[in-house]
């Protein structure tokens, strides 16, 4: 049978709850964001591209590499924080009549374009951190995340018109959000087999938010198996704010400690 009906029945006095819930996460993503625009060192890392060379002396091409421009993290850093910020405080806003309507029907479109600019942001921001620094990786890598993040609203939008779960998109989500993990670990392996090992709060990092990406598409999962209180969509919309929520502290301030401090 089909995970939500065409009609949840929500109250009044749940959708105030979840509206407040809206307004603090768009507080708490604001004020880091605040906080660590004011705080942080005007730490940067190089966005680099590389290219063909003809050697003269071998009478070959060689691949060398250029730096584009550097980008001053904490820039990084407060823009998932301030689109999530963003995000929150439309929803709770000009937005929350039509958010609170969708979210009767199992889906809140919102949330994955939010979730596709944001967490990709975040996924660059780790992938630089280990060293990649090619421009080209570096798209591939936030364009990956986006379309692992629109997958889910795909997941949603279909769903509505199935009588039994279609989990096409879901799986399609999941392998394109596993290949950005992949290509960083693949950078953290080079660098112990042929340079140098990362600092440890960027393995910390790779931990973290590892687990905490996993647990949205395990807080999905619930949904659409309708396991316990996930059985009501609105469950699973307030376990999103509060992942969107850690993931993105926990992400902005093991960075603060370990390259932004004053």
């Amino acid at each position: 049978m089909k995970i939500f009906s065409k009609s949840e029945s929500v109250s009044d006095v749940e959708l105030q709850k979840l509206n407040r819930m809206n307004k603090v996460a768009a507080v708490l993503h604001g004020s880091q964001g605040l906080v660590m625009l004011f705080l942080a060192t005007a730490f940067a890392l190089p966005v680099t591209t590389g290219y063909l060379t003809f050697n003269e002396t071998t009478e070959k091409l060689d691949s060398a590499t250029t730096t584009l421009f550097e980008v001053r993290f904490a820039l990084l850093i407060v823009a998932f924080l301030f689109m999530s910020f963003a995000a929150h405080l439309i929803i709770s806003t000009v937005y929350r009549k039509k958010y609170e309507s969708d979210l009767k029907l199992g889906i809140n479109k919102a949330r994955w374009f939010e979730y596709a600019l944001s967490a990709s942001t975040m996924m660059v921001a780790i992938a630089m951190l280990v060293g990649i620094y090619d421009i080209g990786a570096l798209i591939a890598i936030f364009a990956l995340t986006a379309g692992m993040n629109m997958m889910g609203l795909v997941m949603e939008i279909h769903n509505q018109t199935t009588k039994i779960t279609n989990w096409l998109s879901y799986v399609i989500g999941c392998f394109l959000g596993a290949i950005p993990w992949v290509m960083i670990a693949i950078f953290f392996w080079a660098s112990s087999a042929y340079g140098s090992s990362a600092p440890a709060f960027v393995y910390a990092i790779y931990v973290s938010i590892f687990v905490a990406f996993n647990c949205f598409a395990i807080n999905m999962y619930l949904q659409y198996k309708k396991t316990g209180k996930w059985s009501r969509y609105i469950y699973g919309e307030k376990v999103y704010i509060i992942l969107s929520l850690v993931a993105k502290s926990a992400l902005a301030w093991q960075v603060f400690a370990g390259t932004l401090r004053p």
